[in-house]
């Protein structure tokens, strides 16, 4: 009945735009340490951002100035709004609060 769950993945052309969604359900991640990690076909999953609950934001250097990570505490959601994307941001993107995962969500970028 813990879960996250992730949405918005697709496909998208280079220079486009796609949005990650992710819910809680069964417990409020308002105190937690949130990220996106991401994992592309045989490479190690890496983290991409993170939120603190105090709204701080950290980014990957990949992803810097090209992806935003935010938070609604009153919704229980994170976000990861990804503009100009490129086909090596092609990987599954994972929710990720201080007690579990989510099941990821599919992102592919094509040239």
């Amino acid at each position: 009945q813990v879960q996250l769950v992730e949405s918005g993945g697709g496909l998208v052309q280079a220079g486009g735009s796609l949005r990650l969604d992710c819910a809680a359900f069964g417990y409020n991640f308002r105190l937690n340490v949130m990220d996106w990690y991401r994992q592309a076909p045989g490479k190690q999953r890496e983290l991409v951002a993170t939120v603190t609950p105090s709204g701080i934001t950290i980014y990957a250097d990949s992803v810097k100035g090209r992806f935003t990570i935010s938070r609604d505490n009153a919704k229980n959601t994170i976000t990861l709004q990804m503009n100009s994307l490129k086909p090596e941001d092609t990987a599954v993107y994972y929710c990720k609060s201080e007690r579990m995962w989510g099941q990821g969500t599919q992102v592919t970028v094509s040239s």
